[in-house]
């Protein structure tokens, strides 16, 4: 009965929705990698063991996928097991081709292939001891994985910063750490005044994290002081990140602003005819130019890829984009440098060409994935501050008659117009509310027929710098073009509802001089019923308890709560339906500690729960059919499937952990424990994550839809 029970989870466990890995601690993705290892490594034996077998077949492809999670493992493995994995899988693909060759000149059945099979065959059931004691290591460090974005990493931190004196084997710190690093990488690239400012900020963040380090070590966790320094560093923290992410949407707009001169500029170089004057130190300066543009602009397409999308294959494109971008770049210099040497050569030709075309297709995709995973309204904002400096500087450039300067910043806005023209299609293509569909697409056409004009009139002004006829044409054409920008911005932005602002006068609020009548006395024998409690989730606040460092189960649930608690449950059901499954939650870890209840009410507990999430993910698919945004839906949509599948897991653990608990302390006791608080972590996780894609999804809802969620934050936004 285990067996099957055991074949079930590890099934639902490979359905599993694979964004979660995204978000799975270190030994979740190990035991997935580990489980499908198991499930490959017959198919790869038996090919081994066949002297007959082709290359490219079903068993090469399992032992190949077998080195590829062994790899996955090893990554997130502890730094000596880590290194033994790695070097047994190098040693098995090094004899894997080589078998492989021999197999395909037909010499599969000679001694020298044997040998090799046999060898391979002996090193996978070594390889797979070692990931399995590697597995273990990683479990009994309980060492948990940073976040991969900055928003991930705060948000561990802030979990660290809400209760200090909580161990968490230094996450926090850690998560922290990793922040200050973020934000040092992106000031490296800033001008120096907000260079200076980001970088004061990284220290004295730093700072903050090490001096409330030192006082949880002294065991001061719990301390005035050590709250108010947690307080400090939390609002610095989030300030921090903010700058980050307004840094990283800067970069984003300046760094693509011109992808194709620096590629032109190369291109004119190598086709420079021979016997032309500097035409060497022309190449040289052209090719250092390219490689510089190349570096800085995979730097930034990797910024923008740690900033905190929640696309994992929007993030993993823009890394494989930003690794192409640097790995054809010197591939291009060297065959415009035998393009420069051998022009009549029709192969270098032709190499030069391909490689050319090659690189401004990946630079140009790399440009509109960075665009796609840059927030809207914060893209725009900051073209239309970029343009406003482009026209402080062409302003200059009148002065200071100079055409070019004035033709260049003219330029540069030009292509700033143009990629917000790309942004508004892009938000117009993803939406199907026709009112917000009209509204963009009236102003982007707007902002496109005003390009144009204002590109004309400044090439007036080049012509002739002192024609001020020529300068006002230009000035009246610049204004519509930076107006037209400002209406697409106010166009794709849709405003949350928000609750009103106390009266701002508060001299207009006055006492009359006459009090009002009181109010006659009760009548009757019995005094009248006491009125009705307000609707407040307070009792909840008050009661649902805070974890301790061996209760993962219950800093899971705490941690949903504490997504949950900024949000009123009055008029929302997706946030009653997730406190409640927090304060589920926090009961299951008392009744799977054993420190109250029977089995029957653990089973009983584990139930209510499955239906809740349940509730969640019928609310949100409800939702998301409402909702006009594409994005916004397939969001919404992924994150919840996951929860009725890792659902289902919790009650079949649940009662297999039912089934032990008049015997904890054995292993298999402690396998279940293990597997059921993974388990409990993923839907907590999942369910935040519905939540969070939720409130972001209700802003775009179909007018006529009839769905009505109030997202009400408990504490107004004016008492920040």
């Amino acid at each position: 009965m285990t067996d099957e029970i055991n074949e079930i989870i590890r099934v639902l466990q490979l359905t599993t929705y694979d964004e979660d890995e995204w978000d799975a601690d270190n030994l979740t993705v190990m035991k997935k990698a580990q489980n499908a290892i198991s499930g490959k490594l017959q198919p790869a034996l038996d090919w081994l063991g066949d002297p007959m077998a082709l290359k490219g077949g079903i068993g090469e492809k399992s032992l190949r996928q077998i080195l590829e999670y062994a790899v996955k493992v090893a990554d997130r493995s502890l730094p000596h097991d880590s290194d033994i994995i790695k070097k047994s899988v190098g040693d098995i693909q090094s004899m894997a081709d080589a078998l492989c060759e021999l197999r395909h000149d037909g010499k599969g059945a000679s001694p020298q292939a044997q040998s090799l099979s046999k060898g391979i065959q002996q090193k996978l059931h070594e390889l797979n001891g070692v990931l399995s004691r590697a597995v273990l290591n990683v479990e009994k460090s309980g060492i948990q994985q940073p976040a991969h974005t900055v928003a991930g990493r705060v948000e561990q931190a802030q979990r660290w910063l809400a209760n200090p004196s909580l161990d968490d084997r230094g996450l926090g710190q850690q998560a922290i750490q990793l922040v200050v690093e973020e934000g040092r990488k992106v000031g490296e690239g800033l001008p120096p005044a907000h260079k200076g400012e980001i970088f004061a900020l990284c220290n004295e963040v730093d700072s903050l994290s090490r001096q409330l380090a030192d006082m949880c070590r002294r065991g001061l966790g719990n301390t005035p002081q050590a709250q108010a320094v947690a307080r400090n560093l939390s609002a610095k923290l989030h300030e921090l990140k903010n700058k980050i992410q307004m840094a990283v949407v800067n970069r984003v707009v300046e760094d693509f602003i011109d992808t194709t001169t620096p590629l032109k500029q190369f291109t004119d170089a190598v086709l420079a005819p021979e016997g032309t004057p500097g035409r060497e130190s022309n190449f040289k300066d052209k090719a250092h130019g390219l490689q510089e543009f190349s570096t800085r602009a995979a730097k930034t397409a990797r910024m923008v890829a740690a900033g905190g999308s929640s696309n994992k294959k929007l993030v993993e494109a823009l890394l494989t984009s930003a690794n192409q971008v640097e790995s054809l770049t010197p591939q291009l210099i060297n065959a415009g440098r035998i393009r420069m040497v051998y022009p009549d050569n029709k192969a270098a030709d032709e190499h030069f060409e391909n490689l050319r075309r090659q690189y401004a297709e990946s630079i140009t995709k790399m440009r509109n994935l960075a665009d796609e995973a840059t927030d809207t309204t914060s893209f725009i904002r900051a073209s239309e501050e970029s343009i406003l400096r482009h026209t402080a500087n062409c302003e200059d450039a009148i002065k200071t008659h100079q055409p070019q300067k004035m033709v260049d910043n003219t330029s540069s806005i030009a292509r700033l117009a143009n990629r917000v023209l790309m942004v508004a299609k892009q938000e117009s293509d993803n939406s199907e509310d026709p009112f917000f569909v009209n509204r963009v697409n009236v102003a982007a056409d707007q902002l496109q027929s005003s390009v144009t004009p204002m590109v004309q009139d400044a090439k007036g002004v080049a012509m002739n710098i002192n024609d001020l006829i020529a300068q006002t044409r230009w000035r009246d054409s610049n204004r519509a073009l930076i107006n037209a920008v400002g209406q697409v911005r106010q166009a794709v932005t849709v405003y949350p509802e928000i609750p009103p602002p106390p009266p701002l006068d508060m001299n207009a609020l006055h006492i009359d001089d006459h009090a009002p009548p009181r109010p006659p006395l009760p009548g009757g024998e019995h005094p009248p019923p006491r009125p009705p409690p307000p609707e407040t989730d307070d009792e909840d606040e008050m009661h649902f308890p805070l974890p301790q460092a061996n209760q993962p189960i219950l800093m899971a649930a705490h941690g949903l709560h504490q997504e949950v608690r900024q949000w009123s449950s009055k008029d929302n059901e997706i946030v009653a339906a997730a406190r409640r499954m927090a304060l589920l939650m926090a009961k299951l870890s008392e009744l799977v500690r054993g420190d109250s209840g029977s089995k029957k009410e653990l089973i009983a507990c584990a139930k209510a729960i499955a239906e809740a999430s349940e509730e969640v993910t019928r609310l949100a698919k409800e939702l998301a059919r409402q909702c006009t945004d594409k994005r916004m839906r397939t969001n919404l949509l992924q994150v919840c499937e996951r929860i009725p599948t890792i659902g289902t897991q919790l009650k079949i653990l649940s009662t297999v952990k039912a089934t032990m608990l008049g015997a904890q302390g054995t292993e298999e006791d402690q396998e279940a424990t293990d597997m059921l608080v993974g388990n409990a972590q993923n839907l907590m996780q999942s369910v935040k994550e519905t939540v969070r894609a939720a409130e972001a999804a209700s802003i775009k809802i179909r007018t006529d839809a009839g769905i009505r969620l109030r997202w009400i934050r408990k504490q107004p936004w004016y008492q920040y």
